[in-house]
Protein backbone atom coordinates (compact mmCIF):
# COMPACT_ATOMS: atom_id res chain seq x y z
CA UNK A 1 0.00 0.00 0.00
CA UNK A 2 2.89 2.64 1.26
CA UNK A 3 4.67 2.17 -2.66
CA UNK A 4 1.20 2.75 -4.42
CA UNK A 5 0.63 5.74 -2.80
CA UNK A 6 4.04 6.69 -3.13
CA UNK A 7 3.48 6.04 -7.25
CA UNK A 8 0.43 8.14 -7.20
CA UNK A 9 1.75 10.97 -5.24
CA UNK A 10 5.00 11.04 -7.75
CA UNK A 11 2.62 10.64 -10.43
CA UNK A 12 0.16 13.71 -9.39
CA UNK A 13 3.32 15.72 -9.14
CA UNK A 14 4.63 14.80 -12.13
CA UNK A 15 1.17 15.78 -13.63
CA UNK A 16 0.90 19.21 -11.37
CA UNK A 17 4.00 20.22 -12.67
CA UNK A 18 3.66 19.83 -16.43
CA UNK A 19 0.59 21.84 -16.44
CA UNK A 20 2.42 24.97 -14.42
CA UNK A 21 1.13 23.88 -11.26
CA UNK A 22 4.37 23.84 -8.14
CA UNK A 23 2.61 21.42 -5.37
CA UNK A 24 2.93 23.39 -1.95
CA UNK A 25 6.14 21.89 -0.38
CA UNK A 26 6.77 21.78 3.25
CA UNK A 27 8.00 24.91 5.01
CA UNK A 28 12.20 24.94 5.71
CA UNK A 29 14.61 27.19 7.32
CA UNK A 30 16.71 29.02 4.81
CA UNK A 31 20.39 28.50 5.57
CA UNK A 32 23.98 29.41 4.65
CA UNK A 33 24.83 26.70 1.89
CA UNK A 34 28.54 26.21 0.42
CA UNK A 35 28.62 25.84 -3.79
CA UNK A 36 31.82 24.03 -5.13
CA UNK A 37 32.43 23.75 -8.81
CA UNK A 38 30.85 26.67 -9.51
CA UNK A 39 32.58 28.05 -12.77
CA UNK A 40 35.66 29.67 -13.69
CA UNK A 41 37.53 29.97 -10.23
CA UNK A 42 40.85 31.45 -11.10
CA UNK A 43 40.92 33.10 -7.29
CA UNK A 44 40.82 29.84 -6.17
CA UNK A 45 37.49 31.42 -3.65
CA UNK A 46 34.89 29.71 -1.76
CA UNK A 47 31.27 30.44 -2.44
CA UNK A 48 28.70 30.50 0.14
CA UNK A 49 25.07 31.50 -1.09
CA UNK A 50 22.09 32.26 1.26
CA UNK A 51 18.53 31.07 -0.87
CA UNK A 52 15.50 32.60 1.30
CA UNK A 53 12.07 30.29 1.49
CA UNK A 54 10.42 33.21 0.22
CA UNK A 55 11.57 34.71 -2.91
CA UNK A 56 9.91 35.88 -6.44
CA UNK A 57 10.49 33.90 -9.40
CA UNK A 58 13.24 35.85 -10.57
CA UNK A 59 14.99 37.16 -7.49
CA UNK A 60 17.25 39.77 -7.30
CA UNK A 61 21.26 38.87 -6.18
CA UNK A 62 23.23 40.75 -4.12
CA UNK A 63 27.27 39.90 -4.00
CA UNK A 64 28.18 40.50 -0.34
CA UNK A 65 31.72 40.85 0.78
CA UNK A 66 33.75 40.66 3.55
CA UNK A 67 36.84 42.24 4.99
CA UNK A 68 40.48 41.45 4.77
CA UNK A 69 40.76 38.65 7.46
CA UNK A 70 37.56 37.81 7.08
CA UNK A 71 35.28 34.98 5.79
CA UNK A 72 31.77 34.91 3.58
CA UNK A 73 30.12 33.01 6.48
CA UNK A 74 31.70 35.28 9.22
CA UNK A 75 30.31 38.37 7.00
CA UNK A 76 26.73 36.81 6.80
CA UNK A 77 26.86 36.52 10.32
CA UNK A 78 28.32 39.86 11.15
CA UNK A 79 25.97 41.90 8.58
CA UNK A 80 21.78 42.52 7.98
CA UNK A 81 22.10 41.32 4.66
CA UNK A 82 20.96 37.67 4.87
CA UNK A 83 18.07 38.66 7.52
CA UNK A 84 17.04 41.22 5.21
CA UNK A 85 16.86 38.70 2.27
CA UNK A 86 14.41 37.19 4.65
CA UNK A 87 12.02 39.77 4.41
CA UNK A 88 12.91 41.14 0.80
CA UNK A 89 12.78 38.01 -1.03
CA UNK A 90 16.64 38.22 -2.67
CA UNK A 91 19.68 35.97 -2.95
CA UNK A 92 22.92 36.61 -1.62
CA UNK A 93 26.04 35.24 -2.63
CA UNK A 94 28.96 35.59 0.16
CA UNK A 95 32.27 34.84 -1.53
CA UNK A 96 35.56 34.03 0.68
CA UNK A 97 38.71 35.71 -0.40
CA UNK A 98 42.07 32.92 -0.24
CA UNK A 99 44.60 35.39 -1.55
CA UNK A 100 47.29 36.35 1.68
CA UNK A 101 47.76 40.07 1.97
CA UNK A 102 49.44 40.88 5.62
CA UNK A 103 45.92 41.37 6.91
CA UNK A 104 45.03 37.48 6.42
CA UNK A 105 43.00 37.15 3.15
CA UNK A 106 41.70 39.68 1.50
CA UNK A 107 40.19 39.92 -2.27
CA UNK A 108 42.87 40.94 -4.98
CA UNK A 109 42.54 44.14 -6.07
CA UNK A 110 45.89 44.75 -6.50
CA UNK A 111 46.95 42.30 -9.57
CA UNK A 112 47.02 43.18 -13.16
CA UNK A 113 45.17 40.39 -13.58
CA UNK A 114 42.47 42.01 -11.52
CA UNK A 115 42.10 44.72 -13.01
CA UNK A 116 41.64 44.12 -16.59
CA UNK A 117 38.27 42.75 -17.58
CA UNK A 118 38.38 38.55 -17.63
CA UNK A 119 41.95 39.13 -16.91
CA UNK A 120 41.89 36.15 -14.19
CA UNK A 121 42.15 36.32 -10.35
CA UNK A 122 39.10 37.26 -7.57
CA UNK A 123 37.10 39.31 -10.24
CA UNK A 124 36.53 36.17 -12.59
CA UNK A 125 35.38 33.93 -9.86
CA UNK A 126 33.05 36.21 -9.15
CA UNK A 127 31.27 36.78 -12.24
CA UNK A 128 31.36 32.57 -11.84
CA UNK A 129 29.22 32.56 -9.08
CA UNK A 130 26.82 35.20 -9.85
CA UNK A 131 26.15 32.84 -13.16
CA UNK A 132 26.16 30.10 -11.17
CA UNK A 133 23.18 31.70 -9.09
CA UNK A 134 21.37 32.76 -12.13
CA UNK A 135 21.30 29.28 -14.05
CA UNK A 136 20.34 27.75 -10.48
CA UNK A 137 17.97 29.88 -8.90
CA UNK A 138 16.30 31.95 -11.57
CA UNK A 139 18.30 34.99 -10.36
CA UNK A 140 17.18 38.01 -12.27
CA UNK A 141 20.05 39.30 -14.53
CA UNK A 142 18.85 42.70 -14.53
CA UNK A 143 18.98 43.26 -10.70
CA UNK A 144 22.82 42.10 -9.65
CA UNK A 145 24.42 44.04 -6.87
CA UNK A 146 27.66 44.26 -5.12
CA UNK A 147 28.83 45.62 -1.63
CA UNK A 148 31.25 44.69 0.79
CA UNK A 149 33.71 45.99 3.92
CA UNK A 150 37.18 47.48 3.69
CA UNK A 151 38.57 45.00 1.10
CA UNK A 152 34.94 44.09 -0.03
CA UNK A 153 34.40 48.04 -0.26
CA UNK A 154 37.59 48.05 -2.91
CA UNK A 155 36.21 44.93 -4.66
CA UNK A 156 32.81 46.71 -5.12
CA UNK A 157 34.45 49.19 -6.87
CA UNK A 158 36.26 46.71 -8.89
CA UNK A 159 33.58 44.62 -9.75
CA UNK A 160 31.58 47.70 -11.15
CA UNK A 161 34.47 49.32 -13.43
CA UNK A 162 35.31 45.55 -14.76
CA UNK A 163 31.29 44.27 -15.12
CA UNK A 164 29.37 47.13 -15.95
CA UNK A 165 27.18 44.62 -18.07
CA UNK A 166 27.01 42.53 -14.98
CA UNK A 167 26.29 44.33 -11.99
CA UNK A 168 23.51 47.20 -11.81
CA UNK A 169 24.67 49.37 -8.40
CA UNK A 170 26.93 48.93 -5.73
CA UNK A 171 27.58 50.16 -2.26
CA UNK A 172 31.12 50.39 -0.93
CA UNK A 173 32.24 50.43 2.63
CA UNK A 174 35.06 51.46 3.92
CA UNK A 175 36.55 51.34 0.02
CA UNK A 176 39.08 52.98 -2.12
CA UNK A 177 38.82 53.97 -5.78
CA UNK A 178 39.22 51.55 -8.59
CA UNK A 179 42.92 50.69 -9.38
CA UNK A 180 43.95 52.40 -6.60
CA UNK A 181 46.76 50.09 -5.47
CA UNK A 182 49.65 49.55 -7.76
CA UNK A 183 51.08 46.55 -7.17
CA UNK A 184 50.97 43.80 -4.25
CA UNK A 185 54.01 45.69 -2.72
CA UNK A 186 51.29 48.58 -2.47
CA UNK A 187 48.92 47.28 -0.45
CA UNK A 188 48.41 46.96 3.39
CA UNK A 189 50.04 46.99 5.54
CA UNK A 190 53.19 48.48 4.67
CA UNK A 191 53.90 51.98 2.65
CA UNK A 192 50.99 52.19 0.19
CA UNK A 193 50.78 55.00 -2.18
CA UNK A 194 47.11 53.93 -2.27
CA UNK A 195 46.27 54.29 1.48
CA UNK A 196 49.89 55.55 3.25
CA UNK A 197 49.41 58.97 4.43
CA UNK A 198 46.48 60.87 3.41
CA UNK A 199 45.46 58.60 0.57
CA UNK A 200 46.75 58.52 -3.38
CA UNK A 201 45.09 61.91 -4.69
CA UNK A 202 44.47 61.67 -8.47
CA UNK A 203 42.52 63.89 -10.17
CA UNK A 204 38.41 63.21 -11.11
CA UNK A 205 39.21 62.23 -15.09
CA UNK A 206 42.85 60.55 -13.95
CA UNK A 207 39.99 58.22 -11.66
CA UNK A 208 37.41 58.23 -14.57
CA UNK A 209 39.85 57.13 -17.19
CA UNK A 210 41.37 54.03 -15.05
CA UNK A 211 37.62 53.07 -15.23
CA UNK A 212 36.72 53.30 -18.80
CA UNK A 213 40.19 51.47 -19.90
CA UNK A 214 38.95 48.52 -17.57
CA UNK A 215 36.52 48.01 -20.47
CA UNK A 216 37.59 49.33 -23.42
CA UNK A 217 35.35 50.30 -26.47
CA UNK A 218 32.49 49.84 -23.42
CA UNK A 219 29.14 52.27 -24.36
CA UNK A 220 26.50 50.68 -22.46
CA UNK A 221 25.08 52.16 -18.71
CA UNK A 222 27.21 52.18 -16.20
CA UNK A 223 25.96 50.97 -12.78
CA UNK A 224 25.29 53.97 -9.70
CA UNK A 225 27.28 53.20 -6.86
CA UNK A 226 26.68 54.47 -3.14
CA UNK A 227 30.05 55.14 -1.06
CA UNK A 228 30.28 54.86 2.73
CA UNK A 229 33.36 55.97 4.90
CA UNK A 230 33.73 56.73 8.64
CA UNK A 231 35.47 60.01 9.11
CA UNK A 232 37.61 58.82 12.12
CA UNK A 233 38.95 55.91 9.88
CA UNK A 234 42.33 55.66 10.11
CA UNK A 235 42.81 52.15 8.64
CA UNK A 236 41.66 53.39 5.47
CA UNK A 237 41.92 57.10 5.26
CA UNK A 238 38.78 58.97 4.92
CA UNK A 239 40.11 61.39 2.47
CA UNK A 240 40.00 58.25 0.14
CA UNK A 241 36.04 58.83 -0.28
CA UNK A 242 36.62 62.30 -2.70
CA UNK A 243 38.76 59.95 -4.28
CA UNK A 244 36.14 57.59 -5.01
CA UNK A 245 33.29 60.46 -5.30
CA UNK A 246 35.76 61.89 -8.15
CA UNK A 247 36.23 58.98 -9.94
CA UNK A 248 32.46 57.84 -10.54
CA UNK A 249 31.15 61.33 -10.73
CA UNK A 250 33.63 61.62 -13.39
CA UNK A 251 32.36 58.61 -15.47
CA UNK A 252 28.68 59.64 -15.45
CA UNK A 253 30.15 62.88 -16.26
CA UNK A 254 28.35 65.12 -13.15
CA UNK A 255 29.65 67.72 -11.51
CA UNK A 256 32.07 67.39 -8.42
CA UNK A 257 29.27 69.55 -6.36
CA UNK A 258 26.51 67.42 -4.96
CA UNK A 259 22.53 67.47 -6.11
CA UNK A 260 21.34 67.66 -2.28
CA UNK A 261 22.88 67.07 0.30
CA UNK A 262 20.98 65.80 3.77
CA UNK A 263 21.28 63.79 7.09
CA UNK A 264 19.60 60.90 6.85
CA UNK A 265 19.95 59.81 10.63
CA UNK A 266 22.00 61.52 13.06
CA UNK A 267 25.67 61.54 12.23
CA UNK A 268 25.22 60.18 8.24
CA UNK A 269 26.30 62.99 6.00
CA UNK A 270 24.38 62.02 2.74
CA UNK A 271 25.77 64.00 -0.76
CA UNK A 272 23.88 62.76 -3.83
CA UNK A 273 25.49 63.66 -7.42
CA UNK A 274 22.11 63.33 -9.69
CA UNK A 275 20.89 59.46 -8.49
CA UNK A 276 23.91 58.06 -10.25
CA UNK A 277 26.34 58.46 -7.45
CA UNK A 278 25.86 59.08 -3.66
CA UNK A 279 28.91 59.23 -0.31
CA UNK A 280 28.21 59.04 3.03
CA UNK A 281 30.38 60.68 5.35
CA UNK A 282 29.52 58.91 9.12
CA UNK A 283 30.75 61.10 11.44
CA UNK A 284 33.31 59.72 14.15
CA UNK A 285 32.73 56.09 13.01
CA UNK A 286 36.40 54.19 12.62
CA UNK A 287 36.89 51.23 10.31
CA UNK A 288 33.76 49.66 11.63
CA UNK A 289 31.15 50.02 9.03
CA UNK A 290 28.62 48.39 8.14
CA UNK A 291 26.67 49.56 11.17
CA UNK A 292 23.37 49.00 11.72
CA UNK A 293 20.62 49.97 9.19
CA UNK A 294 23.05 50.53 6.79
CA UNK A 295 22.59 47.28 4.71
CA UNK A 296 18.74 48.40 4.56
CA UNK A 297 19.88 51.71 2.99
CA UNK A 298 22.12 50.07 0.43
CA UNK A 299 19.20 47.93 -0.61
CA UNK A 300 17.02 51.33 -1.02
CA UNK A 301 19.30 52.40 -3.22
CA UNK A 302 19.20 49.23 -4.95
CA UNK A 303 15.54 49.51 -5.13
CA UNK A 304 14.98 45.51 -3.75
CA UNK A 305 13.88 48.12 -1.08
CA UNK A 306 11.03 50.24 -3.09
CA UNK A 307 11.23 53.45 -1.04
CA UNK A 308 11.96 52.28 2.36
CA UNK A 309 11.31 48.90 3.96
CA UNK A 310 7.44 47.63 3.39
CA UNK A 311 7.64 46.01 6.80
CA UNK A 312 10.02 48.00 9.28
CA UNK A 313 9.53 48.04 13.10
CA UNK A 314 8.84 51.50 13.29
CA UNK A 315 9.97 53.51 16.35
CA UNK A 316 8.93 52.92 19.37
CA UNK A 317 8.26 49.47 18.25
CA UNK A 318 10.44 47.27 20.49
CA UNK A 319 11.94 47.12 24.07
CA UNK A 320 15.19 45.41 25.30
CA UNK A 321 15.52 44.57 28.87
CA UNK A 322 19.32 43.65 30.10
CA UNK A 323 20.14 41.64 33.35
CA UNK A 324 24.13 41.15 33.87
CA UNK A 325 25.20 39.10 36.75
CA UNK A 326 29.17 39.28 36.88
CA UNK A 327 31.83 38.35 38.86
CA UNK A 328 35.25 38.68 39.07
CA UNK A 329 36.34 39.28 35.55
CA UNK A 330 33.40 37.83 33.83
CA UNK A 331 30.03 38.11 33.51
CA UNK A 332 26.34 36.88 31.71
CA UNK A 333 23.96 38.75 30.29
CA UNK A 334 20.45 38.02 29.65
CA UNK A 335 18.60 39.90 27.22
CA UNK A 336 14.42 40.08 26.61
CA UNK A 337 13.34 41.64 22.90
CA UNK A 338 10.16 42.64 23.31
CA UNK A 339 7.58 43.36 19.90
CA UNK A 340 5.70 46.27 21.34
CA UNK A 341 4.32 46.54 17.57
CA UNK A 342 1.15 45.87 15.94
CA UNK A 343 2.93 43.27 13.36
CA UNK A 344 5.08 40.51 13.88
CA UNK A 345 9.03 40.96 13.47
CA UNK A 346 9.89 37.95 10.63
CA UNK A 347 14.11 37.90 10.90
CA UNK A 348 15.26 39.73 13.41
CA UNK A 349 19.01 40.95 14.21
CA UNK A 350 19.64 42.80 17.29
CA UNK A 351 22.79 45.46 17.26
CA UNK A 352 24.21 46.60 20.60
CA UNK A 353 27.25 48.39 22.51
CA UNK A 354 29.56 46.44 24.54
CA UNK A 355 30.84 48.22 27.36
CA UNK A 356 34.69 48.48 26.83
CA UNK A 357 36.73 46.21 28.31
CA UNK A 358 34.40 43.29 27.56
CA UNK A 359 34.58 40.33 24.67
CA UNK A 360 31.92 37.26 24.04
CA UNK A 361 33.14 33.58 25.07
CA UNK A 362 29.95 32.34 24.18
CA UNK A 363 26.13 33.06 23.82
CA UNK A 364 22.65 31.56 23.14
CA UNK A 365 19.81 31.91 21.16
CA UNK A 366 21.01 34.09 18.57
CA UNK A 367 24.38 34.00 16.68
CA UNK A 368 26.63 36.65 18.16
CA UNK A 369 29.50 38.50 15.48
CA UNK A 370 31.75 40.18 16.34
CA UNK A 371 32.47 39.43 20.03
CA UNK A 372 33.74 42.94 21.72
CA UNK A 373 32.61 46.45 20.30
CA UNK A 374 29.15 47.24 18.28
CA UNK A 375 27.84 43.52 18.53
CA UNK A 376 25.43 42.10 16.17
CA UNK A 377 23.14 39.14 17.20
CA UNK A 378 21.09 37.35 14.74
CA UNK A 379 17.97 34.96 15.86
CA UNK A 380 17.89 31.26 15.66
CA UNK A 381 15.99 29.14 13.63
CA UNK A 382 13.36 28.72 16.45
CA UNK A 383 13.06 32.20 17.40
CA UNK A 384 12.91 34.48 14.28
CA UNK A 385 9.78 35.06 14.73
CA UNK A 386 8.59 37.71 17.26
CA UNK A 387 4.86 38.48 17.45
CA UNK A 388 3.10 41.33 18.53
CA UNK A 389 3.53 41.88 22.55
CA UNK A 390 5.51 38.91 22.89
CA UNK A 391 9.47 38.46 23.81
CA UNK A 392 12.14 36.41 23.12
CA UNK A 393 15.45 35.68 25.67
CA UNK A 394 18.73 35.81 24.50
CA UNK A 395 21.86 36.11 26.35
CA UNK A 396 25.96 35.37 26.34
CA UNK A 397 28.64 34.92 28.47
CA UNK A 398 31.29 37.68 28.41
CA UNK A 399 34.81 38.07 30.64
CA UNK A 400 35.83 42.25 31.10
CA UNK A 401 38.53 43.81 32.48
CA UNK A 402 36.93 45.43 35.28
CA UNK A 403 34.07 47.07 33.38
CA UNK A 404 30.96 44.92 34.13
CA UNK A 405 28.04 47.80 32.63
CA UNK A 406 25.18 46.28 30.60
CA UNK A 407 25.09 46.53 26.80
CA UNK A 408 23.91 49.77 25.21
CA UNK A 409 22.26 51.51 22.32
CA UNK A 410 20.14 48.96 21.14
CA UNK A 411 18.80 47.93 17.66
CA UNK A 412 16.56 46.17 16.12
CA UNK A 413 16.38 45.39 12.23
CA UNK A 414 17.73 49.36 12.28
CA UNK A 415 15.68 50.67 14.28
CA UNK A 416 16.09 52.12 17.95
CA UNK A 417 14.75 50.31 21.36
CA UNK A 418 13.62 51.29 24.19
CA UNK A 419 15.29 50.11 27.08
CA UNK A 420 13.93 49.50 30.89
Amino acid sequence: MTTRRTTLSAIIIAVLTLAGVVPATPASAASLVEVTGFGDNPGRMRMHVYVPDTRPAKPAIVVAMHGCGGSGPGFYSGSEFASLADRHGFIVIYPSAQQEAGFGKCFDTWSDAAKRRGGGSDPVSIVSMVTHVRQRHGGDPDRVFATGSSSGGMMTNEMLALYPDVFKAGAAFMGVPFHCFANAADYPPGSSRCTGGGGLNRTPQEWGNLVRQAYPGYTGPRPKMQLWHGTADTLVPYSLLQEEVEQWTDVFGLSQTPTSTDTPRTGWNRSRYSNQVEAYSIQGAGHSLPSSGMAAAALEFFGIIGGGDPNPPTPGTCAVKATVNAWNNGLTANLAITNTGTAAINGWSLAFTLAGGQTITSGWNAAYSPSTGQVTARNAGHNATIPPGRSVDIGFQAVHTGNAAAPSSFTLNGTACSTG
